[in-house]
């Protein structure tokens, strides 16, 4: 035998209106009362942080709970039914305010969702304690299922808000501080004002002494991920941002009289990383003449050679410095070489850099190629024919030296 279809017991229509409309006249500020107090009980985000002011924060629950029980009268059919939640839409404007308030004031969502659902409990306990007469199963069910829609609802909205919100002051803190970096990289630090405000921008001490660090082809954060441990084992405290041409550069402040030298050293220790470190540099109003030196540094370099430290890159630096003049010297040492095949040129270039590492000595130089040290003479007698620089074994002349450099490093 079928059982017999359920038969909800009768409403009473006029019971949950005349209810809620007592609720939104005369119970809006005694459940905000409670709800102020039960979120400094029950939820210490609010005041440990102190970013809520107690103004702000009673302001924002009395409207909270002023526009949810505006919703739940509106809400009221004549049959004694409530509308949908969805119907409510403009009255979520109080949840919605919430979320980008807190947001601006840096209170982590997951306590401002926490608040929402401690007021919709003191909401839901208020109104059942004030049913006289009780409601019917009916009308209580009904409230009970709508209400925890519209918390759930308002939740979605605050966090809709807050996100939005986020996103927003992200976007514009992240135009700040690459205003700050473009400014420091332009030398505008050297004006005292634009040095603080980027001090305080990018959480760096403007005078201490600091390197800049300058990185090809990673990101901020692979490279922070590795830089970082070996900058605090330094006692450096570190700021990234990346640069439009794909590049990542670094600062490193160090304590006012430590030696940079170490961690110059250990950061050219680095694997998986290429770039230029600058060398010291006095203070936040030196960053543009920082980033210079490190670019000069990472000039030229092939992938997978590291880091290279200024300092140790000074005839490299010194030709960037003056490529017109570089570039002279290539042609006047090298230039001929350029009709020879490929090759054939680089060979004899291989065996010119191998000959001037070793001081002009053939048979040290046929040791590093390796060859037989007949072979680097004759090498030796064909550049001569084919340039005219006669090479003796006298010490390697400046100029091959400094156009074999301004050669590799991409100026001839």
């Amino acid at each position: 035998m079928a059982p017999a279809p359920r038969v909800d017991p009768p409403r009473e229509p006029g019971l949950l209106a005349l209810l809620l409309v007592r609720a939104r006249a005369q119970r809006v500020e005694p459940i905000t009362r409670r709800l102020v107090d039960s979120i400094a009980r029950e939820n210490a985000a609010y005041d440990t942080s102190g970013v809520v002011p107690d103004e702000d924060l009673w302001r924002s629950c009395y409207d909270n709970v002023e526009r949810l029980l505006d919703m739940l009268v509106l809400a009221v059919l004549p049959d004694g039914g409530l509308a949908s939640v969805e119907d409510m839409e403009p009255l979520f404007d109080a949840a919605r305010a919430t979320g980008q308030r807190r947001a601006e004031q840096g209170l982590p969502l997951d306590d401002v969702l926490r608040s929402y659902r401690i007021g919709g409990r003191l909401i839901w306990e208020d109104l059942v304690e004030r049913a006289d007469p009780p409601l019917d199963p009916t009308s209580f069910r009904d409230l009970g299922v709508w209400l925890w829609a519209s918390v759930d609802r308002s939740s979605a909205e605050v966090a809709g808000s807050y996100r939005r919100t986020e996103q927003r002051l992200l976007r514009a803190d992240t135009q700040r501080v690459a205003a700050l970096w473009e400014g420091l990289l332009g030398g505008r630090a050297r004006e005292q004002s634009f040095a603080q405000a980027a001090s305080r921008g990018l959480d760096l001490p403007a005078d201490a002494p600091l390197i800049l660090l300058l990185l090809h082809r990673t990101t901020p954060e692979d490279a922070a991920a590795v830089v970082d441990a070996v900058a605090t084992s330094y006692d450096a405290t570190t700021a990234w941002q990346a640069r439009a041409d794909g590049d990542v550069i670094a600062l490193l402040a160090l304590p006012q009289d430590a030696d940079h030298r170490p961690l110059v050293t250990a950061l050219g220790g680095l694997r998986g990383l290429d770039g230029g470190v600058s060398g010291r540099c006095h203070g936040l109003a030196e960053t543009d003449r920082a980033f210079e030196q490190a670019r000069m540094a990472a000039e030229g370099i092939a992938p997978g050679s590291g880091i290279h430290a200024y300092d140790r890159r000074l005839v490299p630096a010194l030709l960037l410095s003056s490529p017109e003049i570089a570039r002279r010297l290539v042609d006047q040492w090298l230039g001929p070489l350029r009709s020879l095949p490929e090759v054939e040129a680089d060979e004899l270039v291989d065996t010119l850099q191998a000959w001037v590492d070793a001081g002009g000595s053939a048979t040290h130089a046929a040791a590093t190629i390796p060859c037989h040290r007949n072979t680097v003479l004759n090498r030796l007698g064909r550049f001569t024919q084919l340039t005219g620089h006669r090479l003796t074994d006298a010490p390697p002349p400046v100029g091959l030296a400094l156009a074999l450099t301004a050669r590799d490093i991409g100026l001839g």
